[in-house]
């Protein structure tokens, strides 16, 4: 058993306190950036064009992902008090409305941009499972999205929470699992060069909300509405049925185009 003692401001300038969250977000941003450069430099694509891509994907993550948690887990507050949605620094961001938030903003991007949708979310899948990976750990600084209650040697005591009782460590669980993918996409990316367009978009999905789906009941309940099957493994379904519809589908163009 780990009593978690943790400070979640890693350091504080003046007035200002540096959490370890926003670190790991911006950190993960950072080397996503670094790492997309290195892909469109390696096809000869401008990286003109991704700085571009780099505020449309900023942008669609933060409203999505902030409308997500507003209208999905706290609808009865947020829809009474819709001037709070914009409080973005209070905190409240769910990572079902950012995957759409980022899948829309790719979107309205090609609009203006001539890349093939299914390899750009290719090469944008890798850096965004590393992302996530790092947003969790940084959830568990901050002590937040917490697991259920467990007697088991592996629990963790939130001790700056007051409380007493261990919890399943759902944060780095999800953590795990979000680099244990990483790890995998990015191999495939690199390992399989005859691999079909959209293969990597659809794996991300289907193991990242299958994941989502096998953690869930060991996190506790983030709506504010009770329900008799979890929210969080309720609304990931559809992203795993999405995830092997776009793998079916990159195999199946991958072949007419073969044809």
């Amino acid at each position: 058993m780990f009593i978690s003692t943790l400070d979640p401001i890693a350091f504080s300038l003046g007035p200002i306190q540096v959490r370890y969250y926003g670190l790991l977000f911006s950190l993960g941003f950072i080397i996503g950036y670094l790492m997309m450069q290195y892909f469109f430099r390696k096809k000869q694509y401008k990286t003109d064009d991704l700085d571009k891509l780099l505020v449309y994907l900023f942008i669609g993550t933060v409203v999505g992902a902030r409308l997500a948690h507003c209208l999905i887990y706290e609808p009865s507050y947020y829809l009474s008090h819709p001037v709070d949605i914009l409080k973005i620094y209070e905190g409240g961001l769910a990572s079902h409305g950012g995957c759409l938030g980022v899948v829309i903003a790719v979107v309205i991007f090609l609009r203006k941009a001539k890349y093939k949708f299914l390899e750009l979310a290719d090469m944008l899948c890798i850096p965004t499972a590393l992302v996530c990976s790092m947003i969790r750990v940084g959830n568990f600084f901050n002590s937040e999205i917490l697991g259920s209650y467990t007697n088991s040697d592996y629990g963790v005591v939130f001790a700056r929470l007051g409380e007493i009782a261990p919890r399943h460590p759902a944060q780095l669980y999800e953590a795990f699992a979000y680099f244990s993918i990483f790890l995998l996409i990015f191999a495939i990316y690199f390992i399989s060069k005859k691999r079909p367009n959209g293969l990597i978009f659809g794996l991300f999905f289907t193991l990242a909300f299958l994941a989502r789906i096998i953690i869930e009941p060991f996190k506790m309940e983030q709506a504010d509405f009770q329900t008799t099957i979890n929210v969080g493994l309720l609304i990931s379904i559809p992203f795993v049925i999405a995830g092997i519809c776009i793998i079916v589908i990159s195999f199946y163009l991958n072949k007419k185009q073969q044809d």
